[in-house]
């Protein structure tokens, strides 16, 4: 009981850490500049007509700020922003009694909404096109449905795997969005901000430092800014520079090219133990104490992206540059792979 009260009470603190560092605007948000663009031109439009928003889905890796955007859409609008995520509304009327409670021109923002229950997601679909849902109340000979009016409103809905969203749900988002990894130059800016509004000093060359291991996510920039600044303030007099930044850093085991203890394991693995692949992703699993799932959200876009890693039909293959980072030598497999 006490260790699941001090979790809630750290889960608090982390949000509200967050929170503190959230832009309140477009102005505010860096990176994401097409995105950003296109929903502000959305916003203006939609005030000078004085209608809702048109319904929005944001895309893409967590961390990118799917959340951030539906609180700015909100403060651009004016209106209230009411979240929730997909696997909390189980019943119809979990969604009824949130969408009633609306007042016109309000955001509900659903989080992981590709988790929702598809006998609720089905009553979105009039929900977002007429306004209106229908339930019924009673069962048997005396079952009736009542048709419940909406205000007028904006569901915004994020999510981490938009091939999981039916196709009819999909289709009712007039702006549909998704979210790329940042470069360091932006993760930079982000994190001399966060600082600032932490209270840290921090030159350039520390930003940077931070940003490059960042694994292109502003979440992980923002922890990873946590992490140095309390190095730094026992350490370093409160200051982080490259120097800092780089030795706080080394201790948290993320290397210069933002591996981190599992990306190094997950490599190790598929190279030494597999020599190089091809090897199925549930083996990778279970050789580095991980669930499937995890590793292939978690761990393999980053890996992929910077070029670590290749998915092929016969399982997953370390590159050359896995090969280099890891200091050892490739083992041909070209005979295996059909090459």
């Amino acid at each position: 009981m006490e260790t699941l009260r001090k979790s809630e009470e750290l889960n608090i603190r982390n949000a509200a850490f967050d929170n503190r560092l959230r832009p309140v605007d477009f102005d505010g948000f860096v990176g994401q500049k097409k995105v950003r663009d296109r929903l502000e031109l959305a916003v203006k439009a939609a005030k000078e007509r004085g209608e809702s928003l048109d319904h929005v889905l944001f895309s893409g890796p967590p961390g990118l700020g799917k959340t951030t955007l539906s609180y700015i859409l909100g403060a651009a609008m004016g209106v209230n922003v009411k979240t929730t995520s997909g696997p909390v509304i189980t019943k119809p009327g979990d969604l009824a009694g949130l969408l009633t409670s609306l007042e016109p021109g309000d955001i509900v923002f659903i989080d992981e909404i590709h988790r929702m229950a598809k006998t609720v997601e089905e009553y979105l679909y009039s929900a977002m096109e007429d306004y209106s849902i229908d339930i019924m109340i009673d069962q048997g000979p005396n079952a009736r449905s009542v048709r419940l009016e909406l205000p007028r409103f904006t569901l915004v809905g994020a999510t981490t795997r938009i091939g999981l969203i039916a196709a009819p749900l999909r289709a009712r988002f007039g702006l549909v969005n998704r979210l790329d990894y940042y470069q360091p130059e932006d993760l930079s800016e982000i994190i001399e901000r966060s600082a600032a509004k932490l209270g840290v000093d921090i030159d350039s060359g520390g930003a940077l430092e931070i940003a490059r291991r960042a694994r292109g996510t502003p979440r992980i920039a923002n922890n990873l800014l946590k992490r140095v600044r309390d190095y730094a303030q026992v350490k370093a007099g409160n200051f982080i520079t490259a120097k800092v930044a780089e030795e706080s850093l080394g201790l948290l085991e993320i290397d210069p090219n933002g591996l981190d203890d599992m990306d190094r394991r997950i490599l190790e693995t598929i190279c030494v133990k597999f020599g190089g692949g091809p090897v199925g992703l549930s083996t990778i699993a279970v050789s580095v104490g991980e669930e499937a799932d995890t590793v292939e959200e978690a761990y393999e876009p980053f890996l992929i992206m910077e070029g670590y890693l290749e998915r092929t039909p016969k399982g997953r293959v370390a590159t050359p540059l896995a090969w280099k980072r890891l200091g050892l030598e490739p083992v041909s497999r070209q005979g295996e792979l059909g090459i």
